[in-house]
């Protein structure tokens, strides 16, 4: 069946999600979600968008951009292309991370981009990570309080008073609101715990997690892509379950 073509926004504003090809994860340490913010950063004088908002979870990302020197599709590729091949590297890995297609949806009015910032913001609590969105470090709520911000705070803030200082606090109030927003999403899992994972490797595959690291190669990388597949699974946790180095589960 061929693909529907994207809608185009009459802004060119539209909310982004970047997602995991199946599920996985795309950042696995502080240096991987570093790196995709310098990307998503630098990229903005090469394609010659605008970031109003972004957020970074272990499997997926979103983005609240607008397309202006060139397509959104074209600025999204270079951006995920740039990271996967950083990623890629540290790793030892080759292949897609992301999904191939990305998700997005048109933008069009001020009441509903508001509402996409503040649900973008939101997506650490909506998936119980942290309880207020002024506590999780990789989204860019922090930077609407910065004057050397990375994302284009000036437009938003214009949304939400005259003076500075009354729009930041009226952002920031805007932000606590419990609301029952509903935007495009991405299925966010949670991550299970060790021990389940200990126990799916004894009842599934019938070793102990600690067997791995002298199993036969061929064995171990069927049993590390198995647990790699699974819903809510992590590269870490599968390396700090097992002993075997992260890239080493990559690259099964």
């Amino acid at each position: 069946m061929p693909r529907r073509p994207r809608k185009q926004s009459s802004t060119g504003i539209y909310h982004v999600i970047m997602r995991g090809i199946n599920r996985q994860n795309i950042f696995d340490d502080k240096e991987d979600r570093r790196k995709f913010i310098e990307k998503l950063v630098y990229y903005k004088t090469v394609c010659g968008y605008k970031i109003y908002a972004y957020c970074l979870m272990d499997n997926h990302i979103h983005v609240l951009i607008q397309e202006l020197n060139e397509p959104l599709s074209i600025s999204i590729k270079r951006i995920s292309s740039s990271y996967v091949m950083w990623f890629n590297k540290k790793y030892e890995r080759c292949g897609h991370l992301f999904q191939e297609r990305f998700r997005s949806e048109v933008v069009e009015t001020d009441r509903y981009f508001l509402t996409v910032l503040r649900y973008i913001h939101q997506n650490p609590v909506r998936a119980k990570i942290v309880e207020d969105v002024a506590k999780y470090p990789w989204s860019s709520y922090h930077e609407f309080f910065l004057t050397d911000s990375k994302v284009d705070r000036e437009y938003v803030l214009k949304i939400f008073g005259d003076i500075s200082a009354d729009a930041l606090i009226n952002f920031s109030e805007f932000h606590k609101d419990k609301n029952d927003d509903s935007c495009l999403d991405a299925e966010t899992l949670r991550l299970i715990s060790d021990e389940t994972i200990k126990e799916m490797i004894r009842v599934q595959f019938g070793t102990d997690s600690v067997r791995l690291i002298e199993m036969e190669k061929t064995l171990q990388s069927k049993i590390l892509r198995a647990l790699k597949s699974m819903d809510g699974v992590s590269v870490r946790q599968i390396s700090r379950v097992t002993g075997l180095s992260k890239s080493k589960v990559w690259r099964a």
